[in-house]
């Protein structure tokens, strides 16, 4: 191996999925696959996932590529977006999340344009104000939506918002205000199929505020969260591999380093040999040093993230190094680590 790679399992990605849809039935599960699905691959999901009826994309961009290898599936896109992009969404049968005015104003446009009529799901803001319609302005957004859909070119599907999550309390009040924005929308004849507030956290450990659909992304994938514990029946879907280059008196060159995406900065981590695990005492840029062991060889292989078979820490006990998220961790790597399907 010449190059480093990110060996993904469509094995494990499934086994992952099983856990997360026992965990949070009778909810469904909305498979997020937001940046290029956490690093793994769209189109390689897609078809690991092939038993999931719902894709959540954050841009329209990934949502096409989804339906593209899925005509069958209910496929989401919550990003707000142009007008062309819009209407290519409208036209492919992607849901839009709306969580502005303006932008409502803009779906109408295009679908009466197109003469079709746009999926929404329309977005309350409980509290995070990442998007989404304050309570004040609810109702007056609510009678425009349902106007457009009394005309026949809007379909309000869903209402959805974000948990901020940082307190237990907090997300009380904001799944509160969630219901009473649903319950608003029925009062004047809505008929929303899809309510969905968690993403992977809330999803798994608060069962009360889960709705008809919970969004789960990283926690399919096998990325905890930070500081967080690991996940129940749910490990990670890919490992970080390199070989040994050299060995040098007590360290070993392995031929990943900084220019690969590997931050310079997890420096004293442990990774795993196949003596177990080793410390990360350098990295450089096209190459990194670890402490040696007994045997070490040029060609031997290592594992800088992954399950833990060699001694190995996840992506996210990485991130926790430098006070980010796991999924970051995965996200740097370069177009030079090579995706390399193994079960």
């Amino acid at each position: 191996m010449n190059v480093p790679v990110l060996e993904i399992s469509r094995a494990v990605l499934q086994s992952n999925i099983a856990a997360v849809r026992a965990q949070i039935a009778p909810s469904e599960l909305m498979l997020v696959m937001k940046d290029d699905a956490y690093g793994h691959g769209v189109e390689w999901t897609v078809d690991g996932a092939s038993d999931v009826s719902w894709f959540g994309s954050y841009d329209i961009a990934s949502a096409l590529r989804i339906r593209a290898r899925r005509e069958d599936a209910r496929v989401y896109a919550w990003a707000t977006s142009t007008d062309a992009e819009t209407a290519q969404a409208i036209e492919a049968r992607i849901d839009l999340g709306v969580g502005t005015l303006p932008y409502l104003r803009r779906v109408i446009a295009q679908a009466e344009r197109l003469g079709a009529a746009a999926r929404v799901h329309l977005k309350i803001d409980t509290g995070l104000h990442r998007n989404g319609v304050r309570p004040e302005d609810w109702a007056a957004f609510v009678a425009e939506a349902r106007a457009a859909e009394r005309r026949g070119v809007l379909a309000v599907v869903g209402v959805w918002s974000h948990l901020a999550e940082a307190s237990d309390a907090e997300d009380d009040d904001a799944a509160l205000e969630f219901r009473a924005a649903v319950q608003s929308l029925r009062d004047v004849g809505g008929e929303p199929e899809a309510l969905h507030l968690t993403a992977s956290a809330a999803s798994w450990w608060r069962p009360e505020l889960r709705g008809t659909l919970s969004r789960v992304g990283a926690f399919c994938y096998g990325i905890r969260s930070a500081d967080g514990p690991q996940i129940p029946g749910v490990v990670p879907v890919a490992e970080l591999c390199a070989d040994v280059l050299s060995v040098r008196g007590d360290v070993a060159e392995i031929g990943i380093g900084a220019f690969d995406g590997l931050p310079s900065t997890v420096a004293g981590a442990d990774i795993g040999t196949p003596a177990g695990a080793r410390m990360l005492r350098e990295i450089g840029a096209m190459s990194s040093f670890v402490e040696t062991w007994p045997g070490a060889s040029e060609g031997d292989r290592v594992t800088v993230f992954g399950r833990g078979s060699q001694g190995e820490q996840d992506a996210t006990s990485l991130a926790e190094r430098i006070g980010t998220v796991g999924e970051e961790i995965l996200l740097r790597l370069t177009p030079r680590v090579q995706r390399v399907e193994v079960d």
